[in-house]
């Protein structure tokens, strides 16, 4: 059991926060878009909405539990966790062109949320309230830079927001199954191709084949995306 301090749980919380919000937008972004597109699922099931509530009590597990878990056994280094929008899957082969909008709609939420959080740390640093860190690891990526202890809290949160942000949108744009990229791709193929994709997409060993493949293969993309954006964020820094 780690040495709990009164900083992990304060980092913790802010994780969590973040992770809360960030997750809730992903799931909302989708619901919204499947019943612009005519599948009312979601919108029946209660997820269009910014309220974190209904998306976990569809998933307490993967928004609460392991969380929380995760967040003590990394000692507030680090979080996993997952939620998910429920959808018509005779839907989504019917009408597969808007199933692959609903599928992307999701990941463009996270990435507007790191537009956002990476324009209020530009804000911030021209008014003299952050200031670019020396270096950043996923690690210590919460180390991005606060001038005062009063603009710590905001520059922990925002650091968090850039970089959750940027993990959970691309990751779910790997285009394998279960994630939205596997969906997304299909705006690259005929209507009918797109069809028969989506039905063969829906096996369970493929699945988890999947999950497998983006879970071990995804560092080698996202490590140098990361690095390019941080080197975006704070120019003239190099980070490397």
């Amino acid at each position: 059991m780690p040495n709990v301090t009164p900083e992990m749980v304060a980092l913790g919380a802010i994780w969590y926060i973040v992770f809360l919000f960030s997750t809730t937008c992903h799931e909302a972004a989708h619901a919204l878009a499947a019943k612009w597109g005519g599948d009312p699922t979601a919108y029946h099931g209660g997820q269009v909405t910014l309220n974190p509530l209904p998306h976990i009590l569809r998933e307490p597990v993967g928004m609460v539990i392991v969380p929380l878990v995760s967040l003590v056994y990394y000692q507030a280094r680090w979080l996993i966790g997952w939620a998910s929008a429920p959808y018509d899957p005779n839907w989504a082969e019917r009408y597969p062109r808007r199933a692959a909008w609903m599928a992307l709609a999701g990941p463009a939420a996270n990435f507007t949320l790191m537009l956002i959080a990476a324009a209020a740390i530009r804000v911030g640093m021209l008014l003299g309230y952050f200031q670019a860190p020396e270096s950043i690891t996923y690690s210590r990526i919460t180390e991005a830079s606060a001038t005062s202890a009063e603009a710590s809290f905001a520059a922990t949160f925002l650091s968090l927001m850039f970089f959750l942000n940027l993990l959970l949108g691309t990751f779910n744009l790997v285009p394998v199954p279960p994630l939205d990229g596997h969906a997304g791709i299909t705006l690259l193929m005929g209507e009918r191709q797109a069809t028969r994709f989506l039905g063969m997409m829906r096996d369970r060993g493929l699945q988890f084949a999947g999950l497998m493949i983006a879970w071990y293969g995804f560092g080698y993309v996202f490590g140098p995306l990361f690095t390019a954006a941080l080197n975006l964020l704070y120019p003239g820094m190099n980070y490397g």
